[in-house]
């Protein structure tokens, strides 16, 4: 799972400089930056506990939406635990019970912003998102 996100991760950062939404100097920090990171979980803006939802969304791959959850933080406990065990979507996609784990150790650590973003072989999408 970390080889494809960090694939998957590249890829973006490459796609946004060809796009010219960064420059190639920006897009190379980004680049140097994501090697650098040994948990994805310090790539990501922390700001307190000023985050209050957590956003879980899965998409097929016509970009239809298959699952659309939106969390308090006060639940997150569970809702991981139950997400990672009950849905088959997030196992396709290859988010496993460790990957959950570290999610809930990012809200923990007070982590903003998209966290996970990965595009299986399959084209289901998931994006996790913390508001």
């Amino acid at each position: 799972m970390r080889g494809d996100f960090m694939s998957t991760e590249k890829l973006q950062i490459l796609n946004m400089v060809k796009d010219g939404k960064i420059s190639a100097e920006e897009g190379v920090k980004l680049l140097e930056a994501l090697e650098d990171t040994p948990n994805t979980t310090k790539a990501l803006s922390y700001s307190g506990s000023n985050a209050n939802l957590l956003k879980i969304k899965v998409f097929d791959p016509d970009d239809n939406t298959k699952v659309n959850v939106t969390l308090p933080i006060a639940l997150i406990n569970v809702g991981i635990k139950l997400a990672s065990k009950f849905s088959p979507e997030f196992k396709e996609a290859g988010l496993s019970e460790e990957d959950m784990n570290e999610i809930f150790t990012a809200i923990k650590s007070g982590a903003t912003g998209k966290i996970i973003d990965v595009d299986s072989e399959d084209g289901t999408k998931v994006e996790v998102v913390i508001e």
